[in-house]
């Protein structure tokens, strides 16, 4: 499959996803950056170097991107 712009765009908008769950919601992160003398660096090393935020983002309807939320929003029962 070759990269395009449109592939790239897609992996850094869900970069930017992963590390707002990371920085607001997972309670790990939180501690460790709440820790007295806690190592930053450490903590906020496994971060992507290269993300995007845009507000309000959806993929264009029917597309790639639009098929695999729907999956992470609705996952199958497969058994």
């Amino acid at each position: 499959m070759p990269v395009t712009d449109e592939l790239v765009h897609w992996a850094e908008i869900r970069r930017g996803q992963y590390i707002e769950f990371n920085l607001v919601y997972d309670r790990g992160t939180m501690f460790g950056l709440k820790t007295p003398d806690a190592n930053i660096e450490a903590i906020l090393m496994p971060m992507p170097l290269v993300a995007r935020w845009e507000y309000k983002y959806t993929p264009e309807p029917g597309s790639k991107e639009a098929e695999v939320l729907e999956v992470l929003r609705n996952p199958r029962e497969w058994i």
